[in-house]
């Protein structure tokens, strides 16, 4: 649910300055309420494929961002052999949220907005031109 959020987001402010890209502890299907926060700020999630880190193979990277402590767990253990940066952002889980749907969906929102503010501080935007 916040990784593929984050992906779009983080693709999305880098555009082609950056290789980004994103995997969970486990693929599984998108969160219909992710994809309609997303949607409210013009990014479609909707054909995104979820995959799990060991699809990653013999990547590296620069940074890896961990959302959960569990991943922040696999972060490391990629980051031992790639010796990419590990960050931990302890992001709200959305999908633990009850209530009216309007209340879901602001959940999600609040964890959209916190990824894009975090984002926006660590990816400079491309230039224009």
């Amino acid at each position: 649910m916040r990784s593929p959020m984050a992906h779009a987001l983080a693709a999305a402010r880098a555009g082609t300055a950056a290789r980004i890209d994103s995997v969970g502890l486990e693929a599984g299907a998108l969160d219909p309420f992710s994809i309609a926060v997303m949607a409210e700020i013009g990014i479609d999630i909707s054909g995104h494929v979820p995959r799990e880190s060991d699809a990653l193979g013999e990547a590296r990277f620069d940074l890896i961002i961990a959302l959960t402590p569990a991943a922040r767990s696999r972060a490391r253990d990629i980051a031992a052999v790639s010796g990419a940066e590990v960050a931990f952002w302890p992001i709200a889980d959305p999908t633990l949220g009850e209530g009216s749907r309007e209340q879901r969906l602001a959940a999600y929102r609040a964890v959209r907005d916190d990824l894009a503010a975090r984002i926006a501080a660590i990816l400079p935007a491309p230039a224009a031109g």
